[in-house]
């Protein structure tokens, strides 16, 4: 049994790393500002013993005495990180330089949710580790992007320097039970169309593609990386499987049964053109690789958000 810290951990993933965690065993001290988190989320886990809740900035230093960090602390779609851009590059700059410093005095090992986005618009396609990225500094996402690959550099600083017991890997798009409705992503913004018969709005001409990796994949991805020694990364974890955003409103209207149509609007400033992860070295070095297809994992995805739907329906009621 190990005693875990998750920043963010009442947030999408950070929940189902949680519950990951302690069906393993292990003590799960979750920390959340729930500038995106839910404590709606955690709900399920508050009278588990081995389960601790504390509302929490990372900005802020904490003393805790933890085996294991996982940070996930920091607003992960467009909608939110641009919503308080100074605040996301705090979270990114020093919330990780208080979770590196937490680590290094309780010797703990800490794994960075770093993401692909530190790949900006990407030359190099699929995207392997060793690219370096294209991304605008000074752009609408640069709060985010910048803030990811700054919050890079302070890990490999850290290990370097300081030997500190670090873990880096690269998230693309994940998507599963638990999204918010309002966060922005492709999916959660298709599926909650569809199910409300709005339009589905696809921007640009919808042939740019993306990759969609299934919560419990990821999830799988990262406990393998936090508990694999002698291996830092930096590693991507995402599906490799390419879809165009017409391919995937397609799937969700066939899904849903939705009657609504596709309608198409600008595409946002530096919104990437493509995006597949290169997921070799996961794959040789975790033994990882996702095994949830996109038709199957829409499933419980959109069931989630059919609740979602209807519970806000009630409300206004």
């Amino acid at each position: 049994m190990k005693r875990i810290l998750v920043t963010g951990g009442a947030g999408f993933i950070g929940t189902h790393l949680c519950e990951r965690l302690l069906q393993e065993g292990n003590e799960v001290i979750c920390l959340d500002n729930f500038f995106t988190g839910s404590r709606r989320n955690v709900q399920p886990f508050l009278a588990n013993p081995r389960f601790e809740l504390m509302r929490h900035d990372i900005v802020d230093p904490i003393l805790l005495e933890v085996d294991q960090i996982y940070n996930l602390a920091c607003p992960a779609s467009p909608v939110h990180y641009q919503a308080n851009p100074i605040k996301t590059i705090k979270t990114n700059v020093l919330g990780i330089m208080n979770m590196l410093g937490l680590a290094k005095r309780v010797k703990a090992r800490i794994l960075q949710a770093s993401t692909s986005e530190v790949y900006g618009d990407p030359l190099q396609h699929p995207q392997t580790e060793s690219y370096w990225g294209n991304v605008n500094p000074i752009g609408p996402r640069s709060n985010y992007d910048e803030g990811k690959r700054v919050a890079e550099t302070l890990m490999m600083d850290y290990h370097r320097q300081n030997g500190v017991d670090i873990r880096i890997v690269r998230i693309f798009n994940t998507y599963g039970p638990k999204m918010l409705e309002n966060d922005g992503r492709v999916v959660s913004n298709f599926v909650c169309q569809a199910l409300r018969g709005k339009d589905l709005t696809v921007y640009g001409n919808g042939e740019q593609t993306r990759s969609f990796c299934y919560v419990s994949d990821l999830v799988e991805g990262m406990v393998r990386m936090m508990n694999q020694d002698g291996f830092t990364g930096p590693v991507n974890l995402g599906n490799p499987g390419e879809f165009t955003m017409n391919e995937l409103a397609e799937k969700v209207l066939a899904l849903t049964g939705s009657k609504s149509s596709i309608v198409y609007r600008p595409l946002p400033e530096n919104d990437p053109q493509r995006r597949r992860p290169d997921i070799s070295l996961a794959k040789e070095k975790l033994g990882w690789a996702p095994v949830m297809p996109l038709q199957e994992g829409l499933v419980p995805t959109i069931e989630h958000f059919r609740e979602v739907v209807a519970a806000s329906l009630l409300e206004k009621d």
